[in-house]
């Protein structure tokens, strides 16, 4: 049984009635419920009695360290057979990685330990590591986004990856690392015996001089499938030391963001090459990058190659125009595989959304989401797109927030929902003025069709 809730202001009365629930539940996922210490003094009871138990997700609750040290008298006990645990914004300070490092170093069915968004510190997760350090843990998923995190947390952190080969995913994003401490967090890892698939640091104070050692860890790391380093300054030199690492034939990355990196179209020469002939990379994010007509070119025709294997690529806020259109709708009609198209806030206009659909209606495109929010788009491309929508059975989401479609844009668009051939199952359309006649038909066309959901 699954106890999935959020966003709900917990009554007495109410989580009286949850209780009885969570006692036979494998998952319970209260996000955002206004819980509070005492809360955690029920929840530890549940955990020790309740040996199904396996996954515990209690973001955003204001808990405290008071509230995880109930909640970790529950981990201690042995029945205790809890593998995730989700703490991430509970406002728990560096007094909590004490408790929380008993539990690792006792607790060897735990293997997830989301405790971003906290305040944690520096000194707080030295004290975590210790925990991970020992033979008992088993930790494989280990998430630190946003714990005012320093460049002296990188030794302790190495010792952990050294003692840990069941370590598989390291998410360090948004703390004030610096190149120097990424480096030497790069070189532990390429040293370490874990089996690492997941390393992300964006927001990290990383720029090109330490995209040398990123690309060691590539070469040498072949578990490594997912890369984030997004809102980093790399640049395009940055940028090529990485597509070496990722271009050794050890490298089997799957997933790379890249997105506010301060690339420009001097970078798609080596992406193109990457998405060309890394059949392994599925998903790619360049958002706010300027790339511009002439970079996404240099992708398209990557795309086009037979190896390509890229089913996601996300280019909002590229600089793009309808002159790169054609290319991306040739590049539609040849790859089978891609899958989302992330193209919004890129001044496309109604011209470069007629040449994308050419390509949309070829046999060979099997786009299934595709958003287009804040492209200058009117009324005078809906027909084509709901063409489009009534057409193509794959496309399942579709994304025209903040284009001044009016009521006859939308219109159109609800006239291709209706038809049975329409397989469109999100609908966002935020920001779009319409009038009271068209919101009444919107609001018909959902409760005729309850599989589609129309988000404004």
């Amino acid at each position: 049984m699954e106890l999935d809730i959020q966003c709900e202001e917990m009554s007495p009365s109410r989580w009286a009635e949850l209780l009885t629930t969570m006692k036979s539940c494998k998952t319970i996922r209260l996000d955002d419920c206004n819980l509070s210490s005492s809360n955690c003094e029920d929840l530890s009871s549940i955990i020790n009695t309740n040996p199904s138990l396996t996954e515990l997700k209690l973001n955003n609750n204001e808990l405290g360290d008071e509230g995880v040290e109930y909640l970790c008298k529950g981990l201690l006990t042995p029945s205790c057979s809890l593998q995730k645990l989700w703490l991430q914004n509970c406002n728990l300070t560096s007094a909590s990685c004490e408790t929380l490092r008993s539990v690792l170093s006792a607790q060897p069915s735990l293997t997830e330990l989301h405790v971003g968004d906290n305040r944690l510190g520096t000194a707080g997760v030295k004290v975590l590591c210790q925990g991970i350090m020992n033979p008992s843990c088993k930790l494989q998923k280990l998430q630190l986004e946003y714990c005012e995190l320093t460049a002296d947390i990188v030794e302790a952190l190495n010792a952990a990856l050294q003692s840990k080969p069941t370590l598989k995913e390291l998410s360090l994003s948004n703390n004030t690392l610096g190149d120097t401490a990424v480096k030497q967090l790069c070189q532990g890892l390429v040293e370490a015996s874990c089996n690492l698939e997941l390393l992300h640091l964006e927001n990290c104070g990383i720029t090109s001089n330490s995209c040398t050692e990123i690309s060691a860890v590539l070469r040498n790391k072949s578990s490594l499938m997912d890369l984030s380093v997004g809102d980093n300054k790399i640049g395009d030199s940055g940028l090529a030391l990485l597509c070496q690492g990722m271009m050794h034939p050890s490298c089997k990355i799957q997933k790379l963001w890249l997105w506010d990196c301060d690339l420009t179209s001097a970078s798609c020469k080596d992406l193109s090459r990457l998405i060309s002939t890394k059949e392994t990379l599925t998903e790619i994010s360049l958002i706010d990058n300027n790339l511009r007509d002439s970079g996404m070119e240099m992708l398209c025709q990557a795309l086009k190659d037979p190896k390509s294997k890229l089913q996601e690529l996300w280019v909002r806020e590229c600089g793009l125009t309808t002159a790169c259109c054609k290319a991306v709708s040739s590049a539609l009609s040849t790859n089978k595989h891609l899958k989302v198209l992330h193209m919004g806030e890129n001044k496309l206009g109604d011209a470069g959304v007629e040449i994308l659909c050419e390509g949309l209606m070829h046999p060979n495109c099997n786009i299934q989401s595709l958003w287009l929010g804040n492209c200058d788009l009117t009324a005078g491309c809906c027909a084509t797109l709901a063409t489009v929508m009534a057409t193509k059975q794959c496309l399942t989401e579709l994304d025209l927030s903040y284009n001044p479609l009016d009521d006859e844009g939308i219109r159109k668009i609800c006239e291709a929902l209706r038809k049975p051939s329409c397989n469109v199952q999100q609908l966002i359309l935020y920001d779009i003025l319409w009038s009271s006649e068209v919101d009444d038909e919107l609001r018909a066309l959902e409760e005729s069709k309850p599989e589609v959901k129309i988000i404004s």
